[in-house]
């Protein structure tokens, strides 16, 4: 399994916003890419205040191909519509992950 992570602090103004975007509309285009199996978002727990929230989104593919086809072929627009709507109110970085075992 390969999981890309974007983290996104959101500053207050917009959160409730950013929210309803992202499960209304970005993760269900994300998964209609074709590349991810599965989105999940998490809000990110902290004991140090930065003037707003982080959140984390995690999008589940099979493999780091699926994960470089979605880079090539839909990245720069799907970032694009996240700037477009929320500007600077957004701050995100990325991260890809190896998954290497599960226990249950």
């Amino acid at each position: 399994m390969f999981i890309y992570n974007v983290t996104t602090h959101v500053e207050p103004t917009v959160e409730h916003d950013w929210l309803k975007w992202m499960k209304e509309d970005h993760l269900p285009k994300m998964i209609k890419t074709g590349h991810f199996q599965q989105a999940k978002l998490f809000k990110v727990i902290t004991d140090q205040d930065h003037g707003g929230i982080s959140y984390a989104a995690q999008y589940h593919c099979n493999s780091r191909k699926e994960y470089q086809d979605y880079i090539n072929l839909h990245a720069d627009q799907l970032r694009q519509d996240a700037l477009d709507r929320f500007g600077n109110a957004i701050l995100a970085f990325r991260t890809q992950l190896d998954e290497i075992t599960t226990v249950a």
